[in-house]
């Protein structure tokens, strides 16, 4: 049997696979993070810049301290304000999703109880993010962001 050498040729196809291999995961990696890129957060930052002190100064002034929770198949949120008692907002939205990406948000429907607001939701174990945007019976803006780390 004749001894194969290993030449010229098959140094270059095995240096080209390589490095095709490697651009192939670049590229593929680089398509999911763009396909999972949320968007903007701001349309103008710097007017949004302009506004910040004024907005933050405000929601702090209303002194709420607001805590998200997730159980037997409902996200709670306990908004308090400086002595501890429940506050009952004007306007609540609420978008609940993964922080890393926007396909699998949702806006479920929270209703206060009299002592905080809940939701039927299930979540799957991980981290997630609450958007929360209030607005006080005053009219002053509230937003937060909340995370929540479900077990699994």
């Amino acid at each position: 049997m004749a001894e194969r050498q290993f030449t010229g040729w098959h140094a270059a196809a095995v240096f080209g696979g390589a490095f095709g291999v490697i651009i192939a995961v670049n590229i593929t990696l680089a398509v999911q993070a763009v396909g999972t890129f949320p968007g903007l957060e701001v349309k103008n930052a710097y007017v949004a810049s302009q506004e910040f002190n004024r907005r933050r100064d405000a929601q702090e002034a209303l002194g709420w301290t607001v805590q998200a929770g997730h159980g037997a198949g409902r996200v709670t949120l306990d908004i308090t304000d400086r002595s501890g008692a429940p506050v009952r907002v004007a306007d609540l939205q609420v978008v609940v999703g993964r922080a890393t990406e926007r396909r699998h948000d949702v806006a479920p429907d929270f209703q206060f109880d009299g002592q905080r607001y809940a939701a039927p939701l299930e979540l799957g174990p991980g981290k997630w993010e609450l958007r929360l945007d209030a607005q006080a019976q005053d009219g002053t803006a509230f937003a937060q962001r909340l995370a929540l780390w479900v077990r699994g």
